[in-house]
């Protein structure tokens, strides 16, 4: 009826102008409108670009081991206090960025006091930005009881000494180097469902005793099962204290054959703060090694690839950086 009075009362031509007027209305103002800026909607684009800045985010990492040792010296006089003034100022910097412990902690054996009196005014001013892993110092008391009793939820659950972290597109595991036994099947049990449930596109290990090193206490068979383990599952990179030096290897496989393409980069970073220890002779596998400067490893970790640099403390000269891509 309404169309029919229309039609009576307007001339073709206003008809066609109107019923333009109102095709431009409908299609100027949808019934649900596509705005780029609204936050209304389940996941707001703020919340994406956040989601994907951090999926694609540099992590920094700063590592060493054979930390903390105040036999002879007070805290702020150790070459830990110089070792972490490395790493408080690169966390001061950089809210994406952690430390992490290759082990022996403290010194002579690892007790709490150890702890709260040595490592605590050092490195233990950046606790809550540490991701630690237990040497043979931290086991010189019963249980390790001084190092999970300062590093509590931060060591791990159940106090065995092994966990894992995401950090952008990098997986982190942190695994115990000290266990034996039925303890150390569990632990390689648990790696291997770790491997299998939780891929990522990097992966990076640590732990204390190092499979390969020219240094005193040379290579370490203890942990070559875990070191199979995580070749056959691509891992990247693997990081160790225990000699007191620092030491770079090419990538290697399972057996310790170099494998440029598929192998494991490791480093043996013994520099955190204990007295420097002599290195027997290089081998083929090593690529930079020296036991002249305390500092830490820095790793730039991306989502494809990483830097490394070796930092020394002020007053002391060691150079080796360089740049790897994840398998």
């Amino acid at each position: 009826m309404l169309i029919a009075k229309f039609l009576r009362k307007n001339s073709p031509f206003a008809l066609c102008s109107s019923l333009i007027l109102l095709t431009s209305s409908v299609f100027a103002n949808p019934a649900h409108p596509a705005d780029p800026t609204s936050t209304t909607s389940s996941t707001s684009h703020s919340e994406l670009a956040s989601q994907e800045k951090n999926k694609h985010a540099s992590i920094t990492i700063f590592a060493a081991g054979d930390i903390a040792d105040c036999k002879k010296k007070t805290a702020s006089e150790t070459m830990a206090a110089q070792t972490a003034k490395i790493i408080g100022n690169g966390l001061a910097k950089n809210s994406d960025a952690y430390a992490l412990t290759l082990g022996d902690n403290t010194y002579p054996i690892g007790k709490f006091e150890e702890f709260t009196d040595c490592y605590g005014p050092t490195w233990g001013q950046f606790k809550d930005r540490t991701f630690p892993s237990p040497g043979n110092h931290d086991y010189g008391v019963p249980l390790a009881a001084g190092y999970f009793n300062y590093f509590d939820a931060a060591a791990g659950p159940d106090r065995r000494g092994y966990y894992s972290k995401s950090l952008g597109q990098w997986r982190l595991l942190s695994l115990n180097s000290n266990l034996s036994g039925d303890a150390m099947r569990k632990q390689v049990e648990w790696l291997k469902e770790e491997l299998q449930n939780h891929k990522a596109a990097c992966t990076l290990a640590y732990w204390h005793h190092p499979v390969f090193s020219t240094g005193g206490h040379g290579n370490n068979p203890v942990m070559k099962e875990i070191w199979s383990l995580l070749n056959q599952a691509n891992a990247d990179l693997v990081l160790s204290g225990h000699d007191h030096h620092y030491e770079r290897f090419t990538p290697l496989t399972a057996a310790g054959e170099i494998d440029e393409k598929n192998g494991i980069r490791s480093f043996v970073v013994g520099t955190g703060g204990a007295s420097l220890s002599p290195m027997f002779l290089p081998k083929n596998i090593t690529e930079f090694r020296s036991n002249e400067a305390f500092g830490v490893l820095k790793l730039q970790l991306r989502e494809h690839d990483y830097d490394w640099e070796f930092i020394p403390v002020s007053g002391q000269s060691l150079v080796d950086k360089g740049h790897g891509s994840c398998h």
